[in-house]
This record gives structure tokens, sequence and C-alpha cells, in this order.
């Protein structure tokens, strides 16, 4: 039936969470089961409960290792590129991120992490280092760059780029008769680095 002897507990605790991020992947978070994971890995809902506690830890595990994956796409990205351009590469990365992998971005957004479940430093860690990107490198375009206040800038910049991308990625601005949404959204991203006395010339 399983192949409860084929794996250690770190290499089952792996394959479950590879295999809950494509099931993820394929489906969505609506649609996401431990049972289909389950399945899929040859295991029990049981033994998959027994790793990881219950769904909710699973899925948080899934959208960590997801966090992971954008931050290096978006590092990918700016290898090379110099100036005010990362700034509009870190815009266009968020929002190919999101299309190319909609459901896994959907999923970190959909999930409503439980009243009183903590989340495991090593998750947290994978989940900053994206926003640790971001702030860097809005850090480094302003004098103040190590300030609270680029901190705060960077949360607000990056809710700016995601209400974009959910708009775009939504169809609402297509309703609205918007063609270029991430122009759109680098051009607001910009406005207010500006304002706040970034040193976009170079």
């Amino acid at each position: 039936m399983g192949r409860r002897s084929d794996h250690g507990r770190d290499e089952l605790r792996e394959l479950i969470l590879s295999t809950g991020q494509q099931v993820m992947a394929e489906g969505g978070y609506a649609r996401f089961s431990a049972r289909e994971v389950a399945k899929r890995v040859g295991y029990s809902v049981g033994t998959i409960m027994h790793i990881y506690g219950n769904v909710d830890l699973l899925v948080m595990a899934i959208n960590s290792r997801t966090f992971a994956l954008w931050a290096e796409w978006i590092e990918a990205r700016l290898e090379g590129v110099k100036g005010r351009e990362r700034i509009a590469v870190l815009v266009r990365g968020y929002f190919d991120f999101a299309a190319c992998h909609a459901n896994l971005w959907a999923a970190i957004y959909e999930h409503r992490v439980p009243e009183g479940l903590d989340m495991a430093e090593r998750l947290v860690a994978e989940r900053v280092r994206l926003t640790d990107i971001i702030r860097r490198e809005v850090g480094s375009l302003l004098p103040d760059g190590g300030s609270d206040r680029v901190a705060r800038l960077t949360s607000s910049l990056i809710a700016t780029v995601h209400g974009h991308c959910a708009f775009a990625l939504g169809g609402s601005f297509a309703l609205m008769g918007e063609v270029a949404p991430l122009e759109l959204a680098v051009a607001r991203v910009m406005e207010v680095l500006q304002a706040n006395c970034a040193a976009l010339d170079a």
C-alpha cells in the first residue's frame, strides 16, 4: 500500500513538501488536499499529519518554499542590472512570477494562518528573504537607507505593486480599460521613490 520504509524522516518531509507544492501549483489552494499529496507520495494521510502536524502547517511550509523560489527568481533577474532599472526589474519580477506561478502565488494570500499557530523560524526566514531583497534595493537609493522609514516605505511599495498585479491578473484593470498595468505599477513606484529623494538618475 505505502512505502513507509523507503524514506527516512527528513527524506519523507522533503518528498511531501515538494509533492505538496506540485499539487498546489496544479490546482491552487481551493483544491489542495493532503489526501491528494498522500496518494502521490504513496503514504497515508496519517503519515503526512505525523510529519507536518496538520494541513495548515503543511500549507505554511509550501508557501514559505514558494517565497524562497520567488526570491531566487528575483535575484537571478537582478544580476548585471544597474541603477534605477533594478527597481523596474523588481516590479516586473513580481508580475512575472505571479503570472508564471499563479496558483502558488495566490495560495500565499489565500491561506490564513490560524490564530495561535506559530510559524517555525526557518519558515519565517524563507518568507522575509524576498522582502529583504526589496528593502535592500530601495535602501540603496535613499539617503537614509538603513532607517525604519525605509522598512515602512518598502512595505508600502510592495502593497502598491501587489495591488496592481492582483488587479491585472484578476481582470479588474481590463474592465477599467487599462492595457499596461505593469508600466503603471513601475511609474507609481518611481514616483514614490522620487518623492522620497531616491537617487534615480543612474
